[in-house]
């Protein structure tokens, strides 16, 4: 029996409403049928089926944007990277995901190594209040960040700009190179993905953390990350 502050908390009116980010293909992306699906997917129908409770998926384009619709009560449950600068408003579990973040740059760059980038006149793309733009907020002391409003956009904008570099998840960037460009070898930060609930709903906090663990045991992270195209080896331990 599932405790009814849980329920209250994370499924009001029998509804659990499960923010997706289209943003990062490794853990949501759009079927052939339009609809999202993939690892977070996966999860938020699990987590739902739980609480005996029906699913509403709520898509956004961009990490960043779920956080910014936290304040409007939209979604109970989301799927994000854990941050220090978000978890003064939302509580992670475990990670269920570890994704690369590193640099796309042309395919004529002299740049080899992720360090190379942070010296005075280097310019890097990054999608706004992405967990690795939060992350380079803090870390890049010379380069400058130029913050496009998705992660894709920042794609966009390096190759449109003549910019040095566009950062992002391996996975994802692996997907636009091109003749014109490659991936460096290393990385400037692991991204660990967890489910993210308000930090006021602890009780919802405790039964998220719990079923995320049950999720990584039982197989249900890998089988989504398989039925979506992805590596079962991005489980995280």
């Amino acid at each position: 029996m599932i405790d009814s502050q849980v329920l209250q908390q994370l499924a009001p009116d029998g509804v659990l409403r499960a923010a997706i980010n289209l943003g990062n293909p490794v853990l949501a992306q759009r079927g052939a049928d339009g609809e999202p699906q993939g690892v977070s997917v996966a999860l938020a129908r699990a987590l739902a089926e739980e609480l005996d409770a029906s699913l509403e998926l709520i898509t956004f384009e961009a990490a960043g944007k779920v956080f910014a619709a936290l304040a409007e009560d939209v979604w109970r449950v989301a799927f994000l990277a854990i941050e220090p600068v978000r978890e003064q408003q939302i509580a992670f579990s475990a990670p269920y995901v570890a994704i690369k973040g590193t640099y796309l740059v042309a395919a004529d760059s002299a740049l080899t190594q992720v360090a190379q980038l942070d010296a005075p006149g280097m310019r890097i793309a990054v999608g706004q209040g992405a967990a690795y733009d939060l992350y380079l907020s803090r870390t890049v002391q010379h380069a400058e960040l130029v913050r496009a409003p998705t992660s894709a956009a920042a794609v966009d904008w390096f190759i449109e700009q003549g910019l040095d570099a566009a950062a992002g998840v391996r996975d994802f960037l692996q997907t636009r190179v091109s003749a014109q460009s490659r991936l460096l070898d290393d990385d400037f930060m692991t991204i660990h993905q967890a489910m993210a609930v308000p930090v006021a709903h602890t009780a919802a906090a405790a039964f998220v953390k719990s079923f995320v663990e049950r999720q990584k045991t039982k197989g249900g992270v890998k089988r989504g990350l398989l039925d979506s195209g992805q590596s079962a080896d991005l489980q995280a331990s």
